[in-house]
């Protein structure tokens, strides 16, 4: 068995949340004992009878921006699907000089040329504005560069033009009423992600109140969220996987407050595995430092965890890094107990599903 066949398992399909819950913190919580194995059933709001006086729970704070596009080919009329990932680099090869360009994935029939125009739809499917076509970027992605002023920032733009990103899995992509708000976390403050963060999604400023009130402090990292996390791992064995980059930051005040936490005998409880990347690549050095910049950092087996005591987390897709991060976490044996034991209760999977903690 290839190591990778390791992290499959088979997911039914009418187990993938397709809604949010009506309660973010009405979503049902699988405590999985990582020591004895044990696993109880409890929902997310109960996390301040779970969690200790001195815990210290660590959040993303990455935004997720209205990155899905919608147009056609000026050129043929077809329909063209676009998804923003980024700002290009100054000078990143296949942007030239273009000024403002962005990288994207695009969907469309046929193979549009460099200097093809697409027309952006706005969200009434009137016409918005136009995107030419530069360049190719990484991963079969695209350079384009929008017809706006160079000092036009994205998130402006996307503002006029983007839908909620929503993956593939809920509805086809599709955007309702409520996503704008359900797939954004209470405490998303900075612009750069493609997808949320899903862990955060179950908290609620009461639920914040409660845990500060029970004694349990909070601390901010940020990782722009980017799709490259969700997809399947293709190579037979983990370490030919070649392991996407997101950017990440961990503050000074987060080091500090993971200090204070150790020093009165608390756990760093991270909210997500983006959080949980970002403060293991914080200490990769051996000692927890503020850091700010890519991580490439593939957590798997035989990995030392320096920060992370606890983690809160969605369920997640079969044979991801996602997967194998947690399973790292736990170990592959618990990971696999904890989801059997998921689906035969019909927990709700993925990103608007239901939720882990692994203690």
């Amino acid at each position: 068995m290839a190591d990778a066949d390791l992290y499959d398992y088979d997911l039914p399909e009418e187990l993938i949340a397709q809604a949010p819950a009506a309660d973010r913190a009405a979503a049902r919580l699988l405590v999985v004992d990582r020591r004895s194995g044990g696993l109880t059933h409890r929902h997310v709001r109960d996390l301040p009878e779970i969690l200790r006086p001195g815990d210290l729970v660590v959040v993303n704070d990455t935004r997720v921006v209205p990155a899905r596009l919608v147009g056609r080919r000026e050129l043929t009329g077809g329909r063209w699907e676009g998804l923003f990932l980024r700002a290009a680099r100054p000078g990143e090869a296949g942007a030239g000089d273009a000024a403002g360009a962005w990288q994207i994935l695009a969907h469309t029939r046929g193979t549009p040329a460099v200097g093809e125009r697409v027309i952006l739809l706005d969200r009434d499917g009137a016409d918005a504005l136009a995107l030419t076509i530069v360049g190719r970027g990484a991963g079969g992605s695209w350079l384009v560069v929008p017809d706006a002023p160079a000092a036009a920032a994205p998130e402006a733009i996307l503002g006029r033009v983007g839908r909620v990103p929503l993956p593939g899995y809920i509805r086809g992509g599709a955007e309702s009423p409520g996503d704008v708000d359900r797939y954004q976390t209470v405490f998303a403050r900075t612009n750069g992600s493609a997808a949320a963060p899903t862990a955060g999604l179950h908290f609620t400023p009461d639920l914040l109140a409660a845990l500060a009130a029970r004694g349990v402090d909070r601390a901010t990292v940020t990782l722009h969220v980017g799709l490259d996390t969700f997809r399947p791992i293709a190579a037979e064995r983990l370490e030919d996987h070649p392991m996407h980059t997101e950017w990440c930051d961990c503050p000074p005040e987060t080091v500090a407050a993971v200090d204070r936490a150790r020093r009165r005998g608390g756990r760093v409880v991270a909210v997500g595995t983006t959080s949980t990347r970002t403060l293991e690549t914080a200490a990769r050095s051996g000692t927890l430092a503020a850091s700010s910049g890519p991580t490439d950092l593939f957590i798997r087996p035989g990995f030392r965890f320096r920060v992370v005591d606890c983690l809160l987390t969605n369920f997640h897709m079969p044979r991801t890094t996602l997967m194998v991060l947690v399973s790292t976490f736990a170990s592959r044996e618990t990971i696999a107990r904890a989801y059997a034991e998921a689906i035969r209760e019909r927990y709700r999977f993925l990103s608007y599903g239901d939720a882990m903690l692994l203690e």
